[in-house]
């Protein structure tokens, strides 16, 4: 079962294919997204990163987390569900 990852500290200027690229390399990657700003269009600094399953989540959190990606460090965990607007 896909497990889905917080991704931040990204650098603004990653794109959603170099993520899926570098988290492919901790295993199967389903699905990459930054999130973007609606107004700016303009990263906001985060993305989320769906895993195939949960050995390649548990490798990509390892790989990952408190590691130099572009010049900043990442923050990699498993995402917690949105939680509603009020």
């Amino acid at each position: 079962m896909a497990r889905k990852l917080f991704v931040g500290g990204l650098p603004y200027r990653t794109t959603g294919d170099e993520l899926r690229d570098a988290f492919a390399k901790a295993g199967e990657v389903a699905t990459a997204s930054i999130v973007t700003d609606r107004e700016t269009g303009r990263s906001r600094g985060f993305g989320f990163v769906e895993m195939a399953d949960d050995a390649g989540a548990d490798a990509a959190i390892s790989m990952w987390n408190g590691k130099e990606f572009g010049g900043r460090m990442l923050t990699v965990s498993d995402a917690r569900p949105k939680s509603p607007r009020e």
